[in-house]
């Protein structure tokens, strides 16, 4: 019986621990908007070599996304096909903000990025691949 009550204790630290590690958000892209916003325009920054400038306001322009996309969600409650229709046309307009901040090069190489990024995400949804990031 003591045995068991110690598995019990010790497995309940391990899972309590683990869960401790996966910080606030957890998810995939977990954390505040400010950390994803942040997150975001450093992988971005170090894909096409922004400018401290363009750093600054692409930053700007994920910290609103990350605010809108939490109203977004909070408003369409249970409706995921809304929710969804909605994230898509949003992330449709953040593309083409971002894409009004770059050079010539660098709109070439964003939409390479993105084009790589699909492919993952379509391997992923078909059962493997990497996920988007390289992570």
């Amino acid at each position: 019986m003591k045995k068991l009550l110690m598995i019990c204790a010790l497995l309940f630290s391990v899972i309590t621990f683990a869960q401790a590690q996966q910080g606030q958000g957890g998810g995939r892209m977990g954390g505040t908007p400010e950390e994803r916003a942040k997150r975001s325009t450093d992988m971005l920054a170090e894909k096409l070599k922004l400018t401290d400038d363009q750093k600054a306001k692409v930053s700007a322009l994920y910290l609103e996304q990350g605010e809108k996309s939490k109203k977004l969600r909070e408003e369409a409650g249970d409706d995921r096909d809304a929710m969804r229709a909605a994230m898509v046309k949003s992330n449709e307009e953040l593309e083409t903000k971002i894409t009004a901040l770059l050079t010539a090069d660098q709109k070439k190489a964003f939409t390479a990025w993105q084009e790589e990024r699909k492919e993952m995400m379509k391997k992923r949804q078909e059962g493997g691949g990497p996920r988007p990031g390289g992570r």
